[in-house]
């Protein structure tokens, strides 16, 4: 859940990364968090997450942004993960047709364990890639969003495309339905940028192993 003010953050709001394995989540995470790629990603076994600060009119919005990497197939993320957590991210590859189809079990284990209001952003990841290797079309990924009351974007690590935009915008209904739930709404305005601060860029780690999950 959110957290009380801090000394260099007016609120703090976990984000949670979760979708099949392969589909790019470390690599969206390493993107936003440090705005760089690599083909031969090293995944964490457990739990891994980094912290990016944001300036949200005005107030500055840590995000702690949780990846469940080693833990992809949806059966094996339990509420241990989901508690506490603000927002979450659902993935799929748009050159992989099942992380597409199991986006649907993904939403139930939502629905399962996550708390009910949480927000939910879907993101088809590999845009980059050539047409000739694309699975899923955008219109249906935008069907899907649109049966379950999502936004939508098309995003790839690799070119950064739509990476920063899908964060911000559900930190931004984030902050929008805590504020609205608080004593005093306020409108939400622009969102600045700050770019990360490695110094509070934070991995749990269990072991690491090689991935190529991202692709190219």
């Amino acid at each position: 859940m959110a957290t009380r003010p801090g000394a260099d953050h007016d609120l703090r709001v976990k984000l949670l990364l979760i979708g099949d394995s392969g589909v790019g989540k470390s690599c969206l995470l390493l993107r936003f968090s440090d705005d760089s790629f690599s083909t031969s990603f090293i995944t964490t076994i457990g739990v891994d997450f980094k912290i990016r600060t944001v300036e949200l009119d005005g107030k500055r919005v840590k995000l702690q942004v949780w990846d469940t990497a080693g833990q992809e197939r949806f059966r094996t993320i339990t509420n241990a993960y989901y508690r506490g957590a603000n927002g979450i991210i659902l993935v799929y590859d748009v050159t992989d047709e099942s992380s597409f189809v199991n986006i649907r079990n993904w939403i139930k284990n939502i629905e399962q364990h996550a708390e009910e209001n949480v927000n939910k952003i879907l993101l088809g990841n590999k845009a980059d890639m050539d047409e000739s290797k694309r699975a899923v079309s955008t219109a249906r990924g935008q069907a899907l969003a649109k049966d379950f009351g999502l936004k939508f974007f098309e995003t790839s690590a690799k070119t950064s495309q739509n990476v920063e935009n899908s964060f911000f915008t559900i930190a931004r209904d984030i902050k929008q339905r805590l504020e609205a739930s608080g004593p005093k709404p306020e409108q939400v305005g622009n969102i600045h940028i700050s770019r990360p601060d490695p110094a509070r860029t934070v991995s749990t780690t269990f072991g690491q192993q090689k991935s190529v999950c991202c692709g190219t």
